[in-house]
């Protein structure tokens, strides 16, 4: 079975915060398409990595990966995104941090040295989920609709500027969010944005920055635009940017397209 196809563009900026300690950058980031056994989905996942943790920068990246991973098994082996439960994300999470504390154990740290977010959507055909952790978020419109909705709200922590993070002891604190109906775009971003992108007052989107965003795509994309992506981090690194937030920043962009082949990029 065959699903409709996307075209994605993706980017990562260090922080000024993070160049002028001469830290790199703690985000990570990924799309694919899976072609599913009874279900075929499109997989946005980004991290961004603790700036107080040692080894965050790779707590991110395992973290993609291992979402990309557990999604690909679970839809090829005939998943399907109205039987994903919390139970099977609580499944997934604990696989993230099984392999974060073999890492972290392996380098004589804790695996909360490798402390890290998740925001990671499933899109189908006509519904999909946001497994999220902590800060960062996802917006979307669907294929019907002219508004730009957020599928999953940041969560911070108790105290200002703290969040959650899947390395949370004894378990992390997580959302399992339902999207219903087509979604046409989808943005998926870190923390970095979050206050250039939303209305923390209104809890909602900011609709200029998404419209502007996806201006750029043209019909008959497919998979990864490199050029735009490139685009897409000259802008994140800009001053325009960058004296609005020294965090890092990551952000995917993904609209759908028809009769094209699925690609994927991670």
């Amino acid at each position: 079975m065959t699903g409709p196809d996307w075209e994605w563009v993706a980017a990562s900026a260090t922080g000024t915060s993070h160049l002028r300690v001469d830290r790199g950058c703690d985000d990570a980031g990924a799309c694919l398409f899976v072609l599913g056994k009874n279900e075929s989905a499109l997989v946005a996942v980004c991290s961004d990595g603790a700036g107080s943790a040692e080894r965050s920068s790779i707590g991110s990246r395992i973290i993609v990966r291992s979402f990309c991973r557990s999604v690909r098994t679970y839809l090829e082996s005939g998943g399907t995104l109205a039987g994903l439960s919390r139970e099977i994300a609580s499944d997934w999470l604990d696989d993230m941090r099984g392999r974060i504390e073999i890492t972290s154990k392996a380098a004589d740290l804790t695996p909360r040295d490798f402390a890290a977010t998740l925001v990671g959507c499933i899109v189908g055909n006509g519904t999909a989920k946001v497994l999220h952790v902590g800060d960062g978020a996802a917006v979307y419109r669907t294929s019907n609709s002219d508004e730009w909705s957020v599928g999953s709200w940041p969560s911070h922590g108790e105290y200002a500027s703290t969040t959650y993070f899947v390395t949370d002891d004894p378990e992390p604190s997580f959302q399992l969010n339902e999207i219903d109906g087509s979604v046409s775009e989808l943005a998926v971003f870190t923390d970095g944005i979050e206050h250039l992108v939303l209305n923390f007052s209104t809890r909602s989107a900011f609709p200029p920055f998404f419209n502007q965003m996806f201006s750029g795509f043209r019909p008959g994309g497919s998979g990864k635009n490199r050029k735009l992506s490139r685009h897409l981090g000259n802008y994140l690194n800009s001053s325009s940017v960058c004296d609005r937030t020294d965090d890092d920043k990551t952000l995917l962009l993904a609209r759908r397209t028809r009769n094209v082949a699925p690609q994927e990029h991670i």
